[in-house]
């Protein structure tokens, strides 16, 4: 079976879609046919009649992918608001299945699947279902993007034992660095007390960048630990 990741967060604004444009850039520098989803994005802004998905945008960008961006982003919002909550808003609803398929085909047609769900885990993403459900049906290992800050160790500690209690498979946690501060004494020692506590392996760290264009790309040895 070919390899896919589910990347969710331990919060909004975490780093999810940085990560996947980081891995989505460096597999595909190192040969490999990238494919991406952003199965539901809201916040949309408007431009005319059309919504715009910045983050499905920037990974079909980094991936190079030549699918079409209604099957790498098939429902979009401008609402703000948890995916199942956002399509009620916009007056329609989510069928994971009608992702699952889409995710199919484009395994197909990829090497490698990159998935970003959006918030957290628990985040309902259609009716009775949450963005866990999703990644169980796509079957998909886990990755768990965490933010290098103060409460990050509560908020990780808590995904990663949600999606234990789901049967998912956690890949690894990979830490943003969202802010250029120095204060925060915390982010000296998270990486290594969330590998501790957690038992789950902080996969890379990704510095703090004030600009898209300067996420950093893997080195071979971070891109073997994914294949």
């Amino acid at each position: 079976m070919k390899s896919s990741f589910f990347i969710t967060g331990t919060d909004t604004n975490v780093g999810k879609t940085e990560a996947a444009c980081v891995l989505a850039s460096s597999f595909r520098g190192a040969g490999l046919k990238v494919g991406v989803m952003k199965p539901v994005e809201t916040g949309c802004r408007l431009l005319g009649e059309k919504m715009i998905p910045k983050d499905a945008l920037r990974l079909k960008e980094a991936s190079g992918t030549l699918a079409d961006l209604d099957l790498v982003n098939p429902y979009r919002f401008t609402a703000a608001a948890a995916p199942d909550l956002a399509a009620r808003l916009f007056g329609a609803s989510i069928d994971l299945e009608r992702i699952k398929d889409i995710f199919i085909g484009l395994q197909a047609a990829h090497d490698l699947m990159l998935i970003e769900g959006a918030g957290g885990l628990l985040a309902p993403a259609a009716e009775g279902k949450s963005m866990a459900d999703l990644a169980l049906l796509l079957g998909a290992p886990v990755l768990i993007v965490s933010a290098n800050r103060l409460g990050t160790i509560n908020h990780t500690l808590l995904t990663v034992s949600c999606a234990r209690q789901m049967g998912l498979d956690i890949k690894g946690i990979i830490l943003n660095n969202p802010t250029p501060s120095n204060e925060d004494i915390s982010r000296e020692y998270n990486r290594t007390h969330l590998e501790r506590l957690s038992g789950v392996p902080v996969l890379f760290e990704i510095p703090y960048s004030p600009g898209q264009s300067n996420l950093p790309v893997l080195g071979k040895r971070d891109i073997e630990k994914f294949l």
